[in-house]
């Protein structure tokens, strides 16, 4: 019974914790040129005209005819990444799905991206999901067997990793807790400055932190040695996911708030939460983050 327990609240913890689709909208994008762009939208506000003229038509062809003409490998690129923008998912999935078999992890790793993405729409069937699920790792563990140092292809394998865990049972999903965060780890090694890999680690962190001390025992007798972490860590690593990237993602917020509640810093906890509830809402997410900071800071008074 007691182990029972234990595996369930892990698992509903793990699953939350890699819901971060609206910070990662504009955020998890790195396009290839030696701009300092993330994403066809922040070429947009950066007044690109080329790009934005490309994007454009590049939009409007996949949206008239259900041929996609083959581009130039970094169009493609380019395409894709304004097609993610816009949130244009099954689009995005067809036009990358004809790079199924690509040696590029670039190409491999959206592709994973844009497979999940499609898997977590609300009127996709569950059969469809489980499908996409497994297609998206497949596609992600090409792509790092492609290009080990794209830290992309890491990231979203730590991610699809934890996705197909929910089919697997809950045992395989908390004994993939380590290969998730070795691949989190690796990819902030390779770029320290991607605000969502640091924030997925926290929440990673956070996860196992609050673990009471009967689940922590039940662990260890499920685990040799179980998954672990502090409260001091997983701040750490949310604090710098805003230090990178000030006010990316209202569920970094909440998180640092909470974790500051659990710390019993209050002053921050108040701070924190309050950031997360005045946070403006752009989705749904944001709405749900923006709930529960309210009904933490009114345990907070």
């Amino acid at each position: 019974m007691a182990g029972s327990v234990f595996t369930r609240c892990v698992s509903r913890t793990l699953q939350s914790g890699f819901r971060v689709r609206g910070a990662e909208r504009h955020y998890w994008t790195t396009l290839r040129r030696t701009t300092a762009l993330t994403s066809g939208r922040a070429a947009v506000l950066l007044g690109l005209p080329a790009f934005s003229c490309l994007a454009y038509q590049a939009y409007h062809r996949v949206q008239s005819s259900a041929v996609i003409y083959a581009l130039e490998k970094e169009e493609v690129l380019e395409q894709a990444d304004y097609l993610y923008s816009c949130a244009e998912t099954e689009k995005l999935y067809q036009l990358l799905l004809q790079y199924k078999d690509s040696d590029n992890a670039e190409f491999l790793w959206r592709l994973a991206r844009a497979s999940r993405d499609l898997a977590l729409l609300p009127d996709t069937t569950a059969e469809r999901k489980k499908q996409l699920t497994f297609e998206a790792f497949e596609y992600v563990k090409k792509a790092l067997e492609k290009d080990d140092n794209c830290f992309a292809a890491h990231k979203w394998y730590a991610v699809c990793l934890s996705d197909i865990g929910d089919y697997e049972g809950v045992k395989v999903k908390i004994g993939n807790s380590y290969i998730i965060r070795n691949h989190l780890e690796r990819a902030i090694e390779l770029n320290p400055k991607d605000a969502t890999s640091l924030h997925i680690l926290g929440y990673w962190c956070f996860a196992f932190a609050e673990l009471p001390w009967y689940q922590r025992k039940v662990a260890a007798v499920i685990f040799s040695s179980p998954p672990d972490s502090t409260y001091e860590e997983a701040l750490g690593f949310f604090l710098k996911a805003e230090e990178v990237d000030p006010n990316f993602y209202s569920k970094n917020l909440l998180m640092m708030g909470k974790t500051y509640m659990a710390m019993k810093d209050h002053p921050n906890a108040l701070l924190w939460l309050t950031k997360a509830k005045d946070y403006p809402p752009h989705t749904m997410e944001d709405k749900e983050v923006h709930k529960e900071a309210v009904d933490l800071l009114k345990k907070l008074k």
